[in-house]
This record gives C-alpha cells, sequence and structure tokens, in this order.
C-alpha cells in the first residue's frame, strides 16, 4: 500500500457500521475490556472486535441499527455468522499461541443510533451464544 493510499484510507469518513464499531469498543473499555484488535479479517471470517475481560478473550461481533423497532439488532446474527465467528476466533488463538492457555467467548454489542439521536443505546450480550461446529475453542 503506498502512502498516499493510506493516507486516503485513513481520512476517509466511517460507514455507519464502522461508527457503530468505534462506540462499542469505547463502551467496553468502560467496562474494564483491554481492546486487541478491531476489524480484523480472516480466512475464515471477519472478527469486529477482539478484547481482553481478565484471562478470556472475548470476540464481539457488533451490529447497528437507525431503529430496533422491527428485529432487534442480535436476532440479525444468523446461523452462518454463528458458525463462522467461532473458526475465526480459533484461527485467532492459534494463530497467537493463545489456545491451550486462554479461554474464549463470543459477545454482541447492539447499537442502535436513532438519525436524530446524538448518542446511541448501546446493549451488550455477553456470552450470547456458545460455538458451533467441530473444534477445541471452548475447554
Amino acid at each position: 500500500m503506498s502512502f498516499k493510499q493510506w493516507i486516503a484510507d485513513r481520512w476517509r469518513p466511517l460507514s455507519f457500521g464502522e461508527r457503530g464499531e468505534v462506540v462499542a469498543a469505547r463502551c467496553l473499555r468502560r467496562q474494564g475490556y483491554r481492546i486487541v484488535v478491531t476489524r480484523r479479517r480472516m480466512r475464515y471470517g471477519e472478527i469486529d472486535i477482539s478484547a481482553v475481560d481478565g484471562r478470556t478473550v472475548v470476540f464481539v461481533e457488533v451490529k447497528t441499527r437507525r431503529s430496533a423497532s422491527a428485529v432487534r439488532p442480535a436476532i440479525a446474527v444468523d446461523s452462518l455468522r454463528r458458525q463462522r465467528m467461532p473458526r475465526a476466533a480459533n484461527a485467532f488463538l492459534k494463530s497467537h499461541g493463545l489456545l491451550q492457555c486462554c479461554a474464549g467467548r463470543l459477545d454482541i454489542v447492539e447499537v442502535v443510533w436513532p438519525v436524530d439521536a446524538s448518542r446511541p443505546t448501546i446493549t451488550h450480550h455477553v456470552n450470547a451464544f456458545p460455538a458451533e461446529g467441530t473444534g477445541q475453542f471452548f475447554r
């Protein structure tokens, strides 16, 4: 990536979903989580936020919506996402040598940010769903 391209990417306006991820990361920091990585794309899928809570590595899926009237954002995490997220989390733990020493957890953060509101409503679902499929994610 050239310097010019890096500058252009660095200063481009954030999308609505990216703004929700920034707000979610700020909320998690206030709760005492240490944010390790945001928006990490891997072969098995994408992890919105990777954080540490004590000795647990937490993988967070952020869902940002304008309103919660139709379907709650946490319900929008479909079965395909529930299969891919543990695989991506497992690959992350393996690549950093943390699979044997640290437990993993899958959380969802809902960000509901209406157009006329200056601040969003944030709901954090701890251990939102179990890991589905095969692998050694949880002990």
